[in-house]
C-alpha cells in the first residue's frame, strides 16, 4: 500500500471513530434536554454567530419562515432564546439566546467532548504531542482549504 494510501486510510477510520462518538453522544444529550435536532442546531447557531433575524434561521436551515417561527416559539417558551424588535425594521425580530440557553449549550459541549478526555487519558505523554503536532498540522492545512472556499 502507498503511502498515499495508508495515510487517507488512517484518516478516514479516524474521522469515522471520531464523527460516530461525536455524533452519538451529541443525539444522546439533544434527546435527554427534550428539545429536538432542528431546535438545538437553532441554539447552536445563535451560539456561534450571535444574535438573528428569523429570516436568517429560516434562510440558514432552508426551512420557511413560518416554520422557523414555530420552532423558536417553542424556544421562547423554554426560556432557551428571546425574541425582540430588530432595531432596524420593527416588522421583524431578533433572537438570541438567554442564559439558560447558553448554559444549555455550554454543557452540550462538555458532553459531546467527555469522551476525549476518556480517549486521551488512554494516551502517554509523548503520544499525546505526536498526536497534538499531526492535528496542529491537519488543521492549518483545512484553513487553507476554507480561505480558498
Amino acid at each position: 500500500m502507498t503511502e498515499s494510501l495508508q495515510f487517507s486510510n488512517s484518516l478516514r477510520q479516524w474521522m469515522d471513530v471520531f464523527m460516530h462518538r461525536s455524533m452519538r453522544s451529541w443525539h444522546f444529550f439533544v434527546k435527554s434536554t427534550g428539545l429536538t435536532m432542528p431546535q438545538f442546531s437553532i441554539l447552536m447557531q445563535l451560539h456561534y454567530k450571535g444574535s438573528c433575524g428569523m429570516s436568517d434561521i429560516s434562510e440558514h436551515f432552508d426551512i420557511s419562515n413560518a416554520a422557523a417561527s414555530q420552532l423558536a416559539e417553542k424556544l421562547v417558551q423554554g426560556g432557551y432564546i428571546e425574541r425582540d424588535e430588530d432595531p432596524n425594521d420593527r416588522r421583524a425580530k431578533q433572537i438570541q439566546l438567554t442564559s439558560k440557553g447558553r448554559k444549555l449549550i455550554e454543557m452540550g459541549v462538555n458532553e459531546r467532548y467527555r469522551w476525549m478526555d476518556d480517549l486521551t487519558s488512554k494516551l502517554s505523554a509523548e503520544e499525546k504531542l505526536q498526536v497534538a503536532e499531526s492535528f496542529k498540522v491537519l488543521t492549518e492545512a483545512a484553513a487553507q482549504l476554507e480561505e480558498k472556499a
